[in-house]
């Protein structure tokens, strides 16, 4: 994948790397653990079952690019519903224990950083929780790749109730939750434009204050 010339320095990737080296998110018997949210039972369950149900509604099987797909233990049950699966991190030695754990033909996964350089083509993307955790700058880089994607499934950790969308942090320093605020696509600054926008699931977040919001968009 090709290098796309941004001069942002984002601490993503070291960030992102300490978090599983040091076990930030729990997960001390695991190698590598992304954390409640890809671990509860109730929450997983829960969100594979809305996801799964729309893919199943296609005309045709999609190709997914998972956009931080983690420790992969909420992707691989979504694999039998997709065409191909392509699984994207930015921690080198995650990627590489994902490889060796997850054998499967029609799974692909690639150490990219999502805001500096080419994602590979598909027809749906998931951003499962990720966003949360990058500032403003590097989601609108983000944001500006997705529209390649018919479909977008994103999910968040947001607060109860209202908020104000998208309060800018630094990569990697906690969630935009503790400032009451969450990221909101369709705010400013970022403006997703879409063809339409529809809740898949809205359930409480385990552990912590606030839900866990997945939505689906349909860019054209």
């Amino acid at each position: 994948m090709k290098k796309t010339h941004n001069k942002q320095p984002w601490p993503t990737k070291d960030a992102m790397i300490q978090v599983y080296e040091n076990n930030l998110w729990g997960g001390e018997q695991h190698e590598f653990y992304s954390g409640l949210g890809s671990h509860d039972t109730e929450v997983v369950n829960t969100y594979i079952n809305a996801v799964s149900a729309y893919l199943k509604e296609l005309k045709t099987r999609p190709v997914v690019c998972d956009l931080g797909c983690g420790d992969f233990n909420v992707g691989k049950e979504l694999v039998p519903f997709t065409k191909e699966y392509k699984a994207i991190d930015i921690v080198p030695d995650l990627i590489t224990h994902n490889k060796k754990t997850f054998k499967t033909e029609s799974v692909t996964f690639y150490t990219l950083n999502l805001a500096e350089d080419e994602l590979p083509e598909g027809d749906c993307a998931i951003v499962r929780q990720v966003l949360q955790h990058l500032s403003n700058a590097e989601i609108q880089a983000i944001v500006e790749k997705l529209y390649r994607f018919k479909y977008v499934i994103l999910t968040e950790h947001l607060p109860e109730g209202d908020f104000a969308p998208n309060i800018d942090i630094i990569s990697g320093q906690g969630i935009r939750l503790e400032k009451n605020s969450g990221v909101d696509l369709l705010a400013a600054p970022f403006h997703f434009k879409v063809q339409e926008e529809k809740e898949l699931l809205s359930i409480p977040s385990p552990g912590f204050k606030g839900r866990l919001v997945t939505t689906l968009y349909r860019v054209f």
